[in-house]
């Protein structure tokens, strides 16, 4: 059997997408990958997503999406895309040895932050670490946090963060900044902001949240504590398309790319959405647009090569 649409991926521009297709009775098929939910299932609290004045914790917003997404008919697989062939319609999904056809398809499989790979790192994500300043840094007001990182990423959250903040480190493995040179000079020169240079952090601490970070200098080795109660990584994100590569433009950074008016990709029939084509606003309410105009687009399409 050929699904008329198979959505890859789970987070918010994939469900939301999935309602819209399943709404317009194109029955469509998910597969959601074992990490389903996206990046909001590692978010706490979620307090600017429109309609929830008390707000909510990202793995049930998540988990409401999911279950309006499943009572309009969308059937979801919790298994991993192992490769793709778009070649050709109708479109070829592989879940291991398992093949699937598609009329279409969706991307909507998102993109990870860079973590730095340590235990305590990941036992206080959502804890005091985050990797979104947009979506946490209201919960540092009048606290002293620390900024992970030395590109344009590192000194606009930096920057941002000092709205909340009473004061931000920026903890840089090098002795200058990466980024250009008007947010670098923004940064060195903003009276909240305190640069920790030639450093890498060797451990967060804290048990249940975040108390301090243990600092080591590389070149000196000498290790000392910072007191601060936030760690925001801006290392950099990495979009989840190496299953693509070869099948759909990307662009160098491995983020696809949708060269025309709407969201399908270089190749018609296959439409992407959210954070795996955004590098500049990462936020769940537009990765949700993005999904709804991916099925729409998705829909418009299909109706179009029947007609």
């Amino acid at each position: 059997m050929t699904e008329k649409v198979v959505i890859i991926g789970s987070g918010p521009a994939g469900l939301t997408a999935a309602i819209y297709n399943a709404r317009a009775d194109l029955d469509p098929l998910m597969i959601e990958g074992m990490e389903r939910g996206g990046q909001l299932m590692l978010t706490t609290d979620v307090e600017n997503f429109p309609g929830f004045p008390d707000g909510i914790m990202g793995p049930e917003l998540m988990e409401g999406v999911r279950k309006q997404a499943e009572r309009f008919g969308t059937r979801i697989m919790s298994s991993d895309v192992s490769r793709v062939d778009f070649s050709e319609r109708p479109f070829k999904i592989w879940v291991e040895k398992d093949l699937y056809e598609a009329e279409s398809v969706i991307i909507t499989t998102g993109a990870s932050a860079q973590w730095m790979g340590l235990e305590s790192e990941t036992r206080l994500r959502g804890h005091g670490v985050s990797a979104c300043a947009t979506c946490d840094g209201f919960f540092f007001r009048g606290k002293e946090i620390a900024v992970i990182g030395g590109g344009d990423s590192a000194a606009e959250e930096a920057l941002f963060l000092t709205k909340f903040a009473s004061k931000v480190y920026v903890i840089h493995r090098r002795d200058e900044l990466r980024a250009s040179k008007i947010m670098a000079a923004r940064v060195l020169e903003h009276e909240k902001i305190e640069m920790v240079w030639d450093s890498v952090v060797d451990e967060v601490l804290g048990q249940d949240v975040v108390t301090g970070l243990k600092v080591r200098n590389v070149k000196t080795n000498e290790v000392s504590e910072l007191p601060v109660e936030g760690m925001f990584l801006a290392i950099g994100h990495t979009p989840n398309t190496k299953i693509f590569q070869g099948q759909i433009e990307l662009d160098e950074k491995g983020y696809i790319l949708l060269p025309g008016e709407n969201t399908m990709t270089s190749v018609p029939g296959v439409f992407a959405a959210g954070d795996v084509t955004d590098h500049v606003y990462r936020q769940a309410i537009t990765a949700a647009g993005q999904g709804c105009q991916a099925a729409i687009d998705a829909e418009r399409w299909l109706d179009e090569q029947e007609g």
